[in-house]
């Protein structure tokens, strides 16, 4: 912590001082803009780190949220800019924060991240009033970036840690309850889902062999199919995992299309996406595949695509979600204590699980 002090180019942060003090950012920003909201015990520790590091307060833009002096919410997307436009889940999030910023009268930035040893400075210095991350990977350094700012700021679907908030289902779950659906009656069951890192590399994966998962999403999702598939008695090993580098049709249709005209072609797919769940019926009528007779397929999301060619799928309300993190960033509610609402939608391209 001293490092900030002898180093006359380097100004302490708000994450500095809630390191020293052992609160999160959010705490020491309470202490200078709202400090009814934190106690007289926990206010005093906080001065006391500051002034131990010589940290003269937050910046006027730390305090510009409940003033409007910057009047717009940042949302940091982990993608290329035009995923905010061209995939449906992102556009209905981005639409739920953006009925939250339009009824607040706030203006909604969009951040994109590229992968770039800049991005934490770039996001860093994002003139917004607070941050709405999309989800990305536990090892991303926008995450420091973002805590270290000391403004609010929430995490869509993780991952946790750093003192910011997360919101999102619970995916491990969910994915169990569509996966008890797309397995049934399987034998040779394959999870088409996203990628296990910033690297996004293409892999097809036997269930014993996955390396570490540093997307929460990807990881919870993959956790909650193996549970479904192994809690019915059958070997994790026998569940495939093929990793597509992109959230998208034409990647999941590639992808599903080697395994289907492969050596051991699936019988089910179980998605990580509507998007790719997509691609894979594609795939399947061009491979001469029956669904669900000779290929069960799921998706996740409920897209309005899903409902016209009969895809069972896992729904939830993103566009729910969007608007909750908007109201947690722009300091107008807490995170929930349980996770948003799901359920599976059972249709047309799966087996009776009876």
């Amino acid at each position: 912590m001293n490092r900030a002090v002898g180093n006359p180019k380097r100004r302490p942060t708000m994450g500095d001082v809630a390191r020293a003090a052992a609160v999160s950012p959010m705490t020491v920003s309470y202490t200078y803009s709202q400090p009814e909201r934190v106690s007289a015990e926990t206010a005093a520790k906080v001065r006391a780190a500051a002034a131990r590091l010589g940290y003269p307060g937050p910046h006027p833009a730390a305090r510009s949220l409940r003033r409007g002096r910057a009047g717009t919410l940042g949302v940091v997307l982990g993608e290329r800019l035009t995923y905010a436009f061209e995939d449906p889940q992102a556009a209905r999030f981005l639409a739920g924060v953006s009925d939250v910023c339009a009824a607040e009268g706030v203006g909604l930035t969009l951040v994109p991240i590229t992968g770039a040893a800049t991005d934490p400075r770039r996001v860093a210095e994002a003139a917004v009033d607070g941050y709405v991350v999309w989800t990305t990977s536990d090892d991303d350094p926008v995450l420091d970036a973002v805590a270290d700012t000391g403004l609010p700021a929430v995490i869509h679907a993780g991952p946790h840690g750093r003192g910011l908030p997360v919101v999102g289902i619970d995916d491990h779950a969910a994915a169990v309850a569509i996966g008890r659906v797309a397995f049934a009656r399987a034998r040779r069951p394959l999870v088409l889902g996203f990628p296990l890192d910033r690297g996004r590399a293409r892999h097809l994966l036997g269930g014993d062999d996955v390396p570490q998962v540093r997307f929460p999403v990807t990881r919870h999702r993959w956790q909650g199919f193996r549970d479904a598939w192994t809690e019915a008695g059958h070997p994790a090993g026998q569940l495939r995992l093929a990793v597509c580098p992109v959230n998208h049709i034409t990647a999941g249709e590639s992808f599903a299309g080697q395994v289907l005209t492969g050596g051991d072609p699936p019988d089910a797919i179980a998605a990580m996406s509507d998007e790719l769940a997509l691609g894979a019926l594609r795939a399947a009528g061009a491979a001469g595949r029956r669904v669900p007779e000779d290929l069960a397929v799921t998706g996740w999301d409920d897209s309005d695509a899903a409902a016209p060619v009969g895809l069972t799928t896992l729904a939830q309300s993103l566009r729910d979600q969007g608007a909750h993190c908007a109201r947690v960033a722009l300091g107008l509610s807490s995170p929930a204590p349980d996770h948003p609402r799901w359920h599976v939608v059972v249709r047309d391209t799966t087996r009776p699980t009876g």
